[in-house]
């Protein structure tokens, strides 16, 4: 890792569980990226306060992203440098910038919000966190950054709302260290709903080719937990369309709960 322009720098290897059908990293394998960046961060100065028992216990909690497919990358082995700074510090959350970059082309970018919790709760983050998030502030940012992610819009939070779902089940494989549903699996449950929706919309038959239409553009909020064993639908209607795009707006379910809404960005069937 290094320090640059836009933040500290991960190189993140080009795996073939990133690739999509075309053979190059799809939506869902940068935001991959983005997680192993974020992870992979040091705090040394709150490093050393969980280990002296300053600070704890505590989860760890995405409550947002965005990620944006910008270009081709690819093919397995590929180096990309993600690039992750600080664009936001709440009382108890953060908001990290990223951007992915082959060589000098600019290939993904992304946001992720993530929150300090305990069972009761936000927690307020310790100065010592505070500190090191400093250290990475990006330069375009001023010292409060820009603003949390408004709530989403009631009708949004109403499965009727939406013209179009797709039920899917929760999987063990899928649950992660919070035991709940890991964020990366609930991606790709919102490219699942865009594609059953675009197969029904193009009258594709059982056992016909399969329509290779995935979002290169999603921003989620995760609104609860969503666990194992469970039954959702992920609901999904057309905002708008035009040539060259459609706007998806999507929500997940529970009976009648909203547990997370997302918009997503693809290309429309030809």
């Amino acid at each position: 890792m290094g320090h640059d322009r836009a933040g500290i720098q991960v190189d993140v290897p080009v795996r073939q569980a990133d690739l999509g059908r075309d053979g190059l990293a799809s939506t869902i394998g940068m935001a991959r990226w983005l997680e192993d960046a974020r992870i992979r961060l040091r705090l040394h100065r709150f490093e050393r306060l969980i280990g002296d028992g300053g600070f704890g216990p505590f989860r760890i909690l995405l409550v947002g992203q965005r990620v944006s497919r910008l270009a081709p990358a690819g093919p397995v082995g590929t180096r990309v440098q993600v690039h992750t700074g600080v664009r936001r510090v709440g009382r108890s959350s953060i908001t990290f910038g990223q951007e992915a970059m082959v060589g000098e082309k600019r290939v993904g970018s992304g946001e992720a919000t993530v929150v300090l919790a305990d069972d009761s709760g936000p927690l307020r983050l310790p100065a010592e966190l505070i500190a090191d998030l400093d250290e990475m502030r990006l330069p375009e940012t001023g010292v409060a950054g820009r603003p949390a992610a408004t709530r989403p819009r009631p009708e949004r939070l109403r499965r009727a709302h939406y013209a179009y779902g797709a039920p899917l089940r929760s999987r063990i494989g899928d649950v992660d260290s919070n035991q709940h549903v890991n964020f990366i699996a609930l991606a790709t449950w919102y490219d699942e709903a865009v594609a059953a929706f675009t197969r029904d919309s193009i009258g594709t038959t059982a056992g016909g080719p399969v329509p290779d239409l995935p979002p290169w553009s999603y921003q989620i909020q995760y609104l609860g937990e969503v666990t194992y064993p469970g039954d959702y639908e992920v609901a999904l209607t057309v905002r708008s369309a035009d040539t060259g795009s459609v706007y998806y707006e999507l929500g997940l379910f529970r009976d009648s709960t909203c547990l997370g809404v997302a918009d997503a960005i693809g290309p429309p069937a030809r």
